[in-house]
Order: structure tokens, then sequence, then C-alpha cells
């Protein structure tokens, strides 16, 4: 027996430089996973597919982005929560997916703050306000809240999910300026923007660049952004407070989050990742010309209060607005 146990010892002793290695291996060693909660075409997906190249070349390794649409985001934001905080998946979420979610759904699967790690957040999304041209004359936004007041019930209004950004812009929208309207969900941004075009909705908030080459060639109008200053994308549009329109709050950001158990010096290598994509020129001026700024400059405790505080900003607004998605 002693003869056999000193072998089992000599063996392990052999191999236990190599264990230790491979645990203290360089991340990342191997291809990482980034899911985008919503469909192909939005801007969520646009814009972490113009930074993966720039991220790719600071990590060393290949970024797969994985498109997991459903449940106004909440489906692929959940699959990351429960992910092995092991640095191979990342989830590209947004505003509805964390602050907004935490009071939309009385039963969402993962808690933003306990549940998911914050790494950066992304870029900044005002929206504008916009209507379709198909076979509807509306043309201010005096016209809209006038012709959706006359009408209870009878118009429709489009996001990319229940619980999205647009979703409740939209909502808090109708209640400021009094209209009872419906809400139709699609899966992806680039969904909804084809039902404005096609006048299957009439109105929807979006990002200003995905917008603006619909409304130059008139086949939508966009009637007033919601940020403070008029934006050169769309220099013949007025601001909310231009249009006389009640102020409520319409915008977004979208960021990186990953499993909550993940590893410091994991979390501060993604950020340090996303930052150096950002710091690049190239990117910067695409997000500009999608009129969504670049949010460099983030720690992820920063970026961790912003998640918090946005619960409490939005839990009053969500209840508000009547919005539930359970």
């Amino acid at each position: 027996m002693i003869p056999l146990l000193r072998r089992a010892l000599g063996l392990l002793a052999m191999f236990a430089p190599l264990a230790q290695a491979q645990a203290q291996a360089p991340w990342p060693s191997q291809p990482i996973r980034i899911v985008v909660p919503f469909g192909p075409g939005g801007g969520t997906d646009i814009s972490i597919r113009i930074m993966a190249p720039r991220m790719s070349e600071f990590l060393g390794v290949p970024i797969i982005i994985e498109n997991r649409p459903g449940g106004g985001s909440t489906v692929g934001t959940d699959q990351v929560a429960k992910s092995p905080p092991d640095g191979s998946s990342f989830v590209h979420a947004t505003l509805s997916s964390t602050g907004i979610a935490a009071t939309l759904y009385r039963n969402l699967p993962y808690d933003p703050v306990r549940d998911l790690a914050a790494v950066a957040p992304t870029i900044w999304v005002p929206l504008t306000l916009c209507v379709t041209a198909r076979g509807w004359n509306v043309r201010t936004a005096a016209e809209l809240i006038a012709t959706l007041r006359a009408s209870p019930g009878r118009y429709q209004f489009g996001s990319n999910g229940i619980g999205a950004t647009g979703h409740l812009a939209s909502a808090n929208f109708a209640t400021r300026v009094g209209a009872q309207v419906e809400h139709v969900p699609y899966r992806s941004g680039s969904q909804t923007i084809a039902a404005l075009l096609a006048g299957e909705i009439h109105f929807m908030h979006d990002i200003y660049g995905l917008m603006q080459p619909h409304h130059e060639s008139g086949m939508i109008r966009c009637l007033f952004v919601t940020a403070e200053e008029r934006t050169s994308l769309l220099p013949d549009v007025p601001t909310m407070r231009e249009a006389g329109v009640p102020e409520y709050p319409a915008y977004s950001w979208f960021g990186l989050f990953a499993p909550a158990a993940t590893p410091r010096p994991i979390i501060d290598r993604m950020a340090a990742a996303v930052e150096f994509a950002l710091a690049d020129t190239g990117v910067g001026a695409r997000m500009n010309e999608m009129g969504t700024p670049v949010m460099r400059g983030w720690t992820p405790e920063r970026f961790s209060r912003l998640v918090a505080d946005e619960i409490e900003t939005w839990r009053p607004l969500v209840r508000a607005s009547g919005a539930r998605a359970d």
C-alpha cells in the first residue's frame, strides 16, 4: 500500500502545477458570446456589432453576437444571468431590460442588481416620435394629439417588445396627452419600423439615425425629438418643448452585463475592452450617425449605481403608465 500511496502522491505533485496553471490561465482564452436580447436590425444589435471588432482586437479572441429576442428583452437577459460566471457570456442589455423591467414584470426571472454584474454602458439613446405617412396625414404633434383624443382606442403604436423603452415612451406620451391607444409589440426594432412604413401602426419612438432616412424619404414623419436640443440628423424636427408636448421620460441607454458571480478581473478587462472600442474615432462617428453618443469613462461601480437609480426613477413612471407584463 505504501508504494502505491507514494506513486499517487507523486502523480498529484507532478500534475499540480499544470492544474494551477490552467486555473490561473489568462482571460480570455476562448471566443466570447455577447447576447443581444432583441432581434437583429435594432439599435441594441447594430451598436454592439459596430463595437465588436475593436473589442475583439483588444481581447485577442473572437466575439460572437447572438440575438435572443423574447419577453421584451428579458429572455436573452435571463439566459446570461443564469450562465456560468466564467467570462464566456455577456449581454448587451438596456434600460428596459433592467431599470424598467424590475417594476414592469410581476415575475421577472432575474434581479437586475443581484443577478447581473454591471460592466460598462455603451451609448446614450435619445428618441424621436414618428408617425406613418401611409394613408395618414398627421403632420404635427398638435394634430397627432387631437386625432388620438378624438377616437379613443382606434389607433396603435408599436415597439420592439413589451417593456421596451419605445413601449414605455409611447405609453407615457399617451398618458400625458390624455389619449387611449393600443400597443402592438414586435420582436425587433426593424420589424416595428417596417410596420410603421406599411401603415400597420400609427406611431412609435425610436433612435434618430434609424428613423432619419425614412423621414427624409417622406415615408414617415418625425414630429419631435425627446432631447432638450434639436439634432443635426433631423434639423427640421422640433424638440418636445418646441412642439408644445407635455414633457415625459423617453430615453434609453445600452450597456454590457455579466452573470453576477463573474470574477472582478474579468469584469475590469471587459470594461477596458468597451472603453477601447468607444474611444475609436470610427466607432464614435458611426454612433453619432445614429444620434446615440458614446458613454465613455464609466467604472463598473458607477454603472451599477446608475442601474439601481433607474429602478427607483422608473418605478412610479411604470406604474403611472399602466403598463404591465406578466
